[in-house]
């Protein structure tokens, strides 16, 4: 039963030390900031600057006896050479613990930050999996998106002109010592913002539930990223029907604390999910992408990821028919190798605001063999892939992705899906 019936059980999972969830959460983060040093720095981005969650955070920190320094320049799809001159302002501050406020780019720059605060050199020094020598400065994580799920994981991911792509820093070392997650932080969240985070979210659920499955031998900690796994399939599938309960009324409702709440444990699910198994191929073929068309992480994998999906149906159809089960599909329309939901998960997306085709986003026929090529790059995604990738299914994958093909190599995929909101 080793290779489709989960036994003998097993599995391996990683999170942060401590985690606070729910309204009203963001309260905590002072003392729990006091508990890890004295001087932080506060990682945030411009918006998130200008607003008065963050002069209360700030002022929250002072009050419990930080001296409290903060950068509100944090960029978007983080800027590899961020990290060395933040570093250098958080040294020239003295900070011992720093506090990243945001989105993933906020949170993915004080890990960054941290590692070079305790180990020095520059970010490119640790590009890969565990190459961080060893602990590193403490960071709060505070969410202020639903999506990236970087409060509770060892990675931290930059973009990298150099190599027109983004590289991962992975590392056990990079978990955040505490994720405080308030999801009324995420209410004027944009739409558009909180569409492509919740595709990520959804995203990093699958991909870690239909990750590879690796030996007993091989979790021995020696990869970061270690394949799913009995411990990260209850959060992965926990994640898919709370993004099919809530996604779309959060970005259609943007101030429900309900939705916006069910979001936000998504995403924090997806983060325990993939912390620990990892993703596969839609990440890895995402970061060209997302390098060559300037479009956010999560519009990327969101809509690549049902592509990705009928790749691997193939393989791990009885994981998809768990899919489609947690997305609320219904169980006459669970047809074909993947159950259904690989249309499912096309159509929430499409939904929410994503784009069907790479052609929408701007790629050209033409771009693609490139894309593929560096899609290979990532090699901890594409060996995390259930179905082997290599450069030529990857530009098979492309070429179905830009001409809006779900049928990747001819597959059959589930004729319907229904209505997967208020499912499951």
């Amino acid at each position: 039963m080793d290779a489709l019936g989960e036994l003998p059980l097993r599995g391996l999972l990683r999170g942060s030390r401590e985690v606070l969830f729910g309204a009203g959460t963001r309260g905590s983060v002072p003392a729990a900031t006091a508990r890890l040093g004295r001087r932080a720095l506060v990682v945030t981005d411009p918006r998130l600057g200008a607003d008065p969650a963050t002069g209360q955070l700030v002022d929250g920190l002072r009050a419990a006896g930080l001296a409290v320094a903060v950068h509100d320049r944090a960029a978007p799809e983080l800027p590899v050479e961020d990290g060395a001159a933040l570093a250098e302002e958080a040294r020239r501050h003295g900070a011992d613990v720093l506090v990243g406020f945001g989105g993933g780019s906020c949170m993915d720059l004080a890990k960054v930050v941290a590692v070079l605060l305790a180990h020095g050199g520059t970010p490119q020094d640790y590009y890969g999996e565990d190459r961080v020598p060893g602990p590193v400065a403490p960071v709060v994580a505070v969410p202020t998106t639903a999506g990236t799920g970087s409060e509770v994981t060892p990675v931290a991911v930059v973009t990298d002109a150099e190599r027109a792509s983004k590289v991962g820093i992975s590392s056990r070392h990079l978990v955040p010592h505490t994720a405080v997650v308030d999801p009324e932080l995420a209410i004027t969240c944009p739409p558009s913002v909180t569409a492509a985070a919740g595709a990520d979210a959804l995203a990093h659920c699958v991909e870690a539930f239909t990750a590879v499955r690796r030996r007993v031998d091989e979790l021995d900690g020696a990869r970061v990223f270690v394949g799913r796994g009995v411990l990260t399939d209850h959060w992965a599938l926990l994640g898919v029907r709370h993004v099919a309960r809530h996604l779309r009324r959060c970005v259609e409702v943007p101030d429900d604390l309900e939705a916006r709440s069910g979001m936000a444990l998504a995403a924090l699910a997806g983060g325990m999910a993939f912390g620990t198994a990892g993703t596969a191929g839609a990440h890895a073929v995402q970061y060209p992408v997302g390098a060559l068309t300037r479009t956010p992480h999560g519009t990327g994998v969101g809509l690549l990821l049902p592509y990705v999906m009928a790749f691997v149906a193939p393989v791990v159809g009885d994981r998809l028919r768990e899919v489609a089960e947690a997305l609320g599909v219904p169980e006459a329309q669970r047809t074909g190798p993947d159950a259904g939901s690989v249309r499912a998960v096309a159509d929430l997306v499409a939904a929410i605001g994503i784009p069907r085709t790479l052609a929408e986003l701007g790629v050209g026929a033409d771009d693609l063999p490139a894309l593929a090529a560096a899609s290979m790059s990532a090699r901890r995604l594409v060996e995390n892939s259930p179905r082997e990738l290599d450069e030529a299914a990857a530009l098979r994958l492309l070429r179905a992705a830009h001409a809006g093909d779900l049928a990747v190599d001819g597959q059959e995929v589930g004729a319907a899906s229904g209505d997967t909101e208020g499912a499951a």
